[in-house]
């Protein structure tokens, strides 16, 4: 979780028009990644399944 925190907080105080595109293409696919790790982790520990 600590991960995920840190990677929103990188973005968000990021100016998005100064890092090359490739880099932050890179930078939001391990962010929905990371979210996705979340959420299934979220899913196992309560019971809940996702669609």
């Amino acid at each position: 979780m600590g991960e995920l925190s840190a990677a929103i907080d990188h973005l968000a105080v990021e100016d998005v028009s100064e890092i090359p595109r490739t880099e932050l293409t890179a930078q939001l696919i391990d962010l929905h990644w990371q979210m996705a790790r979340l959420q299934a982790q979220i899913a196992r520990r309560t019971g809940v399944r996702l669609p």
